[in-house]
């Protein structure tokens, strides 16, 4: 043993020779070997450590030293000599050539003799930044060595010396995944193999508690060929003991039934089921939808897809939770499952326990795919589970299984309009689609973009020559026509539904039947609950109750909704039991009748007929008001619901009651089309009141719509109407309405009249809504007339009523039109305070069209008053809201904003800003050029 010296000499040598040849300058050996802290002799002391190392190397007789001075540096050249990392080289390279010819025993060798070159750990004890990078490389090699020998004993059979010294290894490297793979491997090979699995689980939690990672996949491999006991991927074709008794073979199991429908539209949902489940677990995707959506169709597709992933088998099981037969049990279907893979002989235990620990025995080393269809809920499920690690689970049912964990659920809506139009050109053909293309989808429509319905009807058209898709269509008018036509053979749509419906508990039928009777396609739960009689808190566990079955669907939160043909079967269900179906529809239709009612600015004395709105559900206007614009569009759809159900008074009431909610929201074309309905059906209504109400309403609908010559035949209609039934309150508003035609078309003096009688038949009525309206008009005309003081005196009166009524708009109003009066009479601050109160009313119930006219007035009055600055920024105000109003459904729209521009611009002349006031002006005649929608 020589004796080199102090470390820092011994790691010159190192970085010497571990570089054989190559000339290394002072500088680097500075910096590889003292790093940031170089000695204070500098390069000095570098030649006094190389004399030193020479005469320890080199031998008496050898002329020229091994380490050799060049050009700033000195170079190591091993001529004679033998290094260590040469003959590992060698070692390592012989070991590989063996392997490659699958030499094992010499491998083993050379590993065993590269790993004799290691004493210990490589560079012990030598500091600097050299000695570092190289003790990290050598490390490397040195385990390298010694996972590649112990990978050999493995493959030798040599089990036992293996796992000798990967215990040792494993506990100093807990996290090296490659050491764990080799005890699996090594303890499955000694017939440990619960061991082995112990390995894997305790090396996975240590992965993910400490590390937060999971195992890779290369381990997953580990871990199922354990499982599944593949000596060959395990052992090696060759190293196999042969005495291991190994499985018998298998023939691989499909029993996935044939593809038989043509699948469209359902790439997203398909792409969800196919997607790559997580490694090392059973993966389960649940498919629900309503009877006939094509659930079985797109799980049978997704698992032909997926079938190539699976080669010890693909299974279906038909658990029959909604068909005519018996449904299966687990048991039955375990014994079934079982015998299909031919894990069992002979007689089957009975017990669900025994069964299913026998499935679990049999698949733990096995990769499923299965098809659970028609399944009813997870304690059915939950037995059939497959043990292997990365099978999988395919669930179709109608049922939402919220109590089954799934890593993915996928819900089948109806096909949209194009893929349920594509379906049925599939099924009839392209030529005969082609001949009548507004008929095919008409019927598709029909079907309501059910695919069950569609395969029907496209059968029946099938098996129909002479049938045009026309005719099918007409024979399909009509919902107590329309299920009966979607039949065909033993395929029914309206018998699927059934089938659901009897897996109903008693309340989840009643509430199903009750809401067939919804007068609208969308539904809250107060609606629900007015319509079963009972509290919101249990209507709306049943209708989620409902949602999991998929007899009912769940838009938005909230919000509720049949599809089409679910619905005409609830309601045919329900007209088998006409008094609760009655009562339900009633109280719907009372619901609508007094949210709208209470909604409305005109008082209770403007309905003097009909059911008085109670307290609850609604305890203010407010809360109606909220309730209808959650309805949304389809309002007018509950008249044309009462009236086709025979409930003439119910349309004409709830048309006439929306009339000022619609209208106020410029919704005139909502408000007209339930009138016109209302008024088809007027002569069937009891309350002879309609006749006049709905069409004085029709006339309120049409000056706002500013169609002054049908408003006035409606008006006088109504007049006439009202005077032959004694129906002073429609005679007063029929009155209203002919002055406010009159006073649009300018005819104001021949409106005075009506509205004076208007005004006196109003306050005998003690109809404070008809009194404003009429007041109001009334001051209008004084207003244009410029008979100031007559109009400020309508206009008080109008407040007085209004104040009575409580109404925002009503104030706010009236409010702004007093004040163009005072604007006109030079009372800037009496209009000012006016104007004010009239914004905050118009910002209280979000009327833009009164704030915007209400700013621009005060911009108006601090003009008045000399503030110039506020004016503008006032009118700017106004121009901001005026923005925000859609100009297809306020028909003042253009006027507001030629009005706003027209103030700002004399605001802008005021204050000698010429160029700004000329681009408002142009822009007001810009406005008056502008081509106007159609109304």
């Amino acid at each position: 043993m020589l004796d080199l010296g102090p470390v820092r000499r011994q790691a010159v040598l190192a970085a010497l020779a571990l570089r054989p040849g190559i000339l290394i300058s002072h500088e680097q050996l500075l910096d590889g070997i003292w790093g940031e802290n170089p000695p204070k002799t500098g390069r000095s002391v570098l030649p006094s450590y190389v004399y030193a190392l020479r005469r320890a190397l080199d031998p008496a007789d050898r002329p020229v030293s091994v380490i050799r001075s060049g050009q700033g540096g000195y170079r190591f050249v091993a001529d004679g000599l033998r290094l260590d990392v040469t003959d590992l080289a060698e070692w390592l390279d012989g070991a590989q050539r063996a392997q490659a010819a699958g030499d094992l025993p010499t491998a083993l060798d050379c590993f065993s003799a590269a790993l004799g070159l290691f004493r210990g750990d490589p560079l012990a004890g030598l500091p600097g930044p050299f000695a570092d990078v190289e003790r990290q490389r050598l490390s490397e090699r040195l385990r390298t060595v010694r996972v590649a020998r112990l990978e050999c004993l493995v493959l030798l059979g040599r089990f036992t010396d293996a796992l000798d010294e990967l215990a040792a290894l494993s506990a100093s490297s807990p996290y090296d995944e490659s050491l764990a793979m080799l005890r699996m491997r090594a303890l499955y090979g000694s017939e440990r193999q619960a061991e082995a699995l112990k390995i894997y689980r305790d090396t996975s939690e240590r992965l993910r508690k400490e590390l937060g990672v999971d195992p890779g996949a290369e381990l997953r491999r580990v871990h199922e060929a354990v499982l599944r006991r593949d000596d060959v991927r395990l052992l090696g074709p060759a190293a196999a003991p042969p005495d291991r008794p190994r499985p018998q073979s298998r023939r691989t199991v499909n029993e996935l039934p044939g593809d038989a429908g043509h699948l469209i539209g359902r790439e997203v949902e398909l792409a969800q089921l196919i997607a790559p489940s997580a490694p090392g677990s059973v993966s389960i995707v649940t498919v629900d939808g309503t009877a006939g959506i094509g659930k079985t169709a797109l799980v049978v597709r997704a698992a032909r897809e997926l079938s190539v992933d699976y080669p010890d088998g693909c299974l279906f099981v038909d658990l029959r939770a909604h068909s005519t037969q018996r449904r299966q049990s687990p048991q039955q279907a375990l014994q079934r499952l079982l015998r299909s893979l031919g894990a069992v002989k002979g007689e089957l235990p009975s017990s669900l326990e025994e069964l299913t620990a026998a499935w679990r025995a049999a698949t733990s080393p096995l990769r499923l795919l299965l098809v659970l269809d028609d399944a009813l809920d997870a304690e059915q499920i939950r037995p059939l589970l497959p043990a292997g690690a990365g099978s999988r689970v395919l669930v179709a049912g109608r049922r939402r299984l919220a109590e089954l964990d799934a890593d993915r659920r996928v819900t089948l809506e109806p096909l949209e309009s194009r893929d349920a139009v594509s379906l049925l050109t599939h099924i009839i053909g392209q030529e005969r689609a082609g001949r009548e293309p507004v008929a095919t989808r008409r019927l598709v429509g029909l079907c309501d973009g059910l695919p069950l319905a569609l395969r029907i009807a496209g059968s029946r058209l099938q098996n129909r020559s002479t049938w045009t898709v026309e005719h099918l269509v007409g024979r399909m008018a009509g919902d107590e026509r329309r299920l009966g036509e979607l039949s065909v053979g033993d395929r029914s749509v309206e018998a699927a539904f059934s089938l659901s419906y009897e897996q109903l508990a008693p309340e989840q039928q009643r509430g199903f039947r009750a809401l067939g009777m919804a007068p609208t396609v969308e539904f809250d739960v107060l609606t629900a609950a007015t319509m079963l009689d009972g509290p919101v808190h249990d209507t709306e566990r049943i209708l989620e109750s409902l949602v999991d079955t998929s007899l009912l669907q769940q838009p938005r939160p909230g919000r509720y909704r049949m599809h089409d043909l679910v619905r005409v079967h609830a309601r045919r269900l329900a007209e088998a039991t006409p008094a609760e179906a009655a009562a339900a529809h009633s109280a719907a239709l009372r619901l609508y009748l007094d949210a709208a009612r209470l909604a409305s600015d005109w008082d209770p004395a403007g309905f003097p007929t009909g059911p008085r709105p109670t307290e609850a559900p609604f305890t203010h206007w407010k809360d109606a008001e909220a309730w209808l614009d959650a309805a949304g569009g389809e309002l007018a759809d509950v008249v044309a619901h009462a009236a086709a159900f025979g409930e003439a008074d119910y349309a004409c009431w709830i048309a006439e009651a929306l009339c000022d909610y619609f209208v106020r929201q410029g919704r005139y074309h909502e408000s007209q089309t339930a009138l016109e309905i209302a008024l088809t059906h007027v002569d069937e209504a009891t309350d002879r009141r309609m006749a006049a109400a709905v069409r004085i309403c029709l006339g309120y609908t049409g000056v706002h719509q500013r169609q002054y010559r049908q408003a006035h035949s409606l008006f006088t209609e109504a007049l006439d109407l009202s005077r032959r039934h004694s129906d002073p309150g429609g005679e007063a508003g029929a009155l209203t309405g002919l002055g406010a035609v009159d006073l649009s078309v300018g005819e104001g003096d021949r409106a005075i009249p009506h509205l004076t009688a208007a005004v006196e038949l109003s306050r005998r009525l003690h109809n404070d809504w008809l009194a404003w309206m009429a007041l109001v008009v009334l001051g209008l005309v004084h207003c244009l007339r410029r008979r100031n003081e007559e109009a400020l005196a309508c206009f008080a009166d109008a407040y007085t009523h209004a104040e009575a009524d409580g109404r925002p708009r009503m104030l706010g109003r009236v409010l702004s039109c007093a004040a163009d009066v005072h604007l006109r009479l030079g009372h800037y601050r009496e209009a000012k305070s006016r104007l004010r109160e009239a914004v905050q009313l118009g910002q209280r119930v979000g009327d833009i069209f009164l704030c915007a006219r209400s700013l621009t007035r005060l911009g108006t009055a601090e003009q008045g008053e000399g503030n110039l600055n506020a004016a503008i920024a006032l009118h700017h105000q106004a121009i901001l809201q005026h923005q925000l109003l859609n100009p297809l459904t306020e028909p003042s729209c253009d006027w507001l904003e030629m009005d706003i521009r027209s103030r700002l611009g004399r605001a802008y002349v005021a204050t000698g800003r010429v160029r700004a006031a000329h681009e408002q002006f142009q822009a007001v005649l810009d406005v008056h050029s502008r081509p106007r929608a159609p109304r």
